[in-house]
């Protein structure tokens, strides 16, 4: 008897575990880090396979989902089974840019077929689920700067409303070395018009990061990139007021807050002492 207790409490404890060291509520635009019950596979969510770490798997959640109840798939032997989870709410402040070239709030219509192809060349991307990737370091900041920016700000460009902000405003001087926060394979190494000099890195399982108005690419598509690699240049191309890196990261093709997805991460690896920087 006494051994069978403490079996059920080793379980536990291990079940336990990953939530203990990722302890933040699940929110629109956050990471939801779930326990796989021993033999599950084919984890969900929204119909998108999702990204799995150790034991754990690891969910973006849309910053339009409702608050509330939400719940991932999963398959245990032969069952079709669901798990539900709750997403608290979180209030996003506004952030108001004024920008002096007009055609970056309101593009000219010979900029629109761009602009479209650009959008969906970008969506098909965030929707690619590749082969894992070795993840066991963490990820790390790409760029040691001043943030400007958080990820969820509802944005104004010229009193005009947009998209929430998509990721992380990281001011920089001109030229300063943008890394890799993982490894990687270069997926996107173009100019676009919105993002200005932009690259794309899979890090495997649906989890993709952008950098954006780099000066300078460092990098082509193909590279396969190592944590801390250099991959280009901050810059201001694009819809920029001055120089800096936009870094997002995407996960089962959300756009989710990289502080918080880097807290989820990390807690699932042990690696995390060295920063490349």
């Amino acid at each position: 008897m006494m051994q069978t207790s403490i079996q059920a409490v080793s379980t536990l404890i291990a079940l336990l575990l990953p939530l203990l060291a990722f302890s933040v509520p699940v929110v629109p635009g956050g990471v939801y880090l779930w326990p796989i019950p021993e033999g599950a596979s084919q984890v969900s969510f929204q119909n998108k396979p999702v990204m799995r770490v150790a034991d754990a798997a690891l969910i973006g959640i849309p910053i339009s989902q409702a608050t509330g109840a939400a719940a991932l798939n999963y398959r245990l032997g032969s069952q079709q089974l669901s798990h539900e989870f709750i997403v608290m709410d979180k209030a996003y402040t506004e952030q108001h840019i004024t920008l002096t070239n007009k055609a970056m709030v309101n593009p000219p219509p010979a900029s629109l077929d761009r602009i479209r192809e650009e959008s969906v060349r970008q969506r098909a991307l965030y929707n690619t689920f590749a082969d894992p990737v070795d993840l066991g370091a963490g990820f790390k900041m790409p760029l040691h700067g001043i943030t400007t920016s958080l990820y969820g700000h509802r944005r104004f460009f010229n009193g005009e409303p947009r998209s929430p902000h998509s990721g992380l405003d990281i001011a920089a001087d001109r030229g300063t070395i943008v890394r890799a926060a993982g490894n990687a394979t270069i997926t996107l190494a173009d100019n676009l018009y919105f993002n200005g000099n932009t690259l794309f890195l899979d890090h495997g399982q649906g989890l993709i990061t952008m950098y954006c108005h780099l000066s300078e690419l460092l990098v082509d598509v193909g590279d396969s990139i190592i944590q801390g690699q250099e991959i280009g240049k901050v810059g201001a191309t694009g819809r920029a007021t001055g120089p800096h890196l936009h870094w997002s990261v995407s996960l089962n093709g959300n756009r989710v807050d990289p502080e918080l997805f880097m807290q989820a991460l990390n807690a699932q690896t042990v690696d995390t002492a060295a920063d490349p920087n």
